[in-house]
């Protein structure tokens, strides 16, 4: 039965709008998207969701300032969802929402992969318990090793070397901005993001 759990084991974890499943199980992969046909790789993406359960949103990198900003991003993605908030209708399309600190769908995407070869991180994420997520439980596992099928090479994780000036220029960080700041470049970002709650 839903929501049961064996003698002995913890309660299940239920998910409602006042009680959300906030951190939803997250991995993330990274390495180099070598995409000819941006079309077909979102159809990739797309059948890796149809088929593990799982949501999956790729990023370009070199605008992620380290896996902190993509595993925020989702937790909220999924609060947003299960209170009912979110601006978009797909998981996926929510965790790009908030990792752009926009709410602009047309200008998060931006924030995703594009043709050619970069490096790239994609997040693999079960909402399973997720209120309003309308999905199944994952298969993460599968996932991840469906995901790592479609990289062309997969270096040590990088994640936190970013474009400096590509991040910048994506989120409109001034020089006046980073001075009045005590933290550096990746805490303004991950300010944004959360902000982004603020906003709605």
């Amino acid at each position: 039965m839903t929501g049961s759990s064996e003698p002995g084991e913890p309660p299940a974890r239920t998910a409602t709008p006042n009680h959300p499943a906030s951190r939803p199980e997250t991995r993330l992969v990274e390495g180099v998207l070598a995409v000819d046909d941006l079309d077909a790789f979102l159809a990739d993406l797309e059948a890796i969701r149809e088929e593990t359960g799982a949501v999956v949103q790729a990023f370009d990198a070199d605008r992620v300032v380290d896996a902190a900003h993509l595993r925020l991003a989702t937790r909220l993605a999924a609060r947003s969802i299960a209170r009912g908030e979110a601006v978009a209708r797909d998981p996926a399309v929510e965790i790009l929402v908030y990792a752009a600190g926009r709410r602009q769908i047309d200008r998060a995407l931006d924030l995703g992969v594009s043709p050619g070869a970069r490096r790239a991180a994609l997040v693999v994420a079960d909402f399973g318990d997720v209120a309003g997520a309308d999905r199944p439980p994952a298969d993460l596992d599968a996932a991840v090793a469906s995901v790592e099928g479609l990289l062309a090479a997969s270096p040590e994780p990088t994640l936190g070397e970013y474009d400096d000036e590509a991040v910048r220029g994506y989120y409109g960080v001034t020089d006046r901005e980073l001075a009045a700041t005590l933290g550096d470049l990746a805490d303004v970002v991950h300010e944004r993001v959360a902000l982004l709650d603020v906003e709605k």
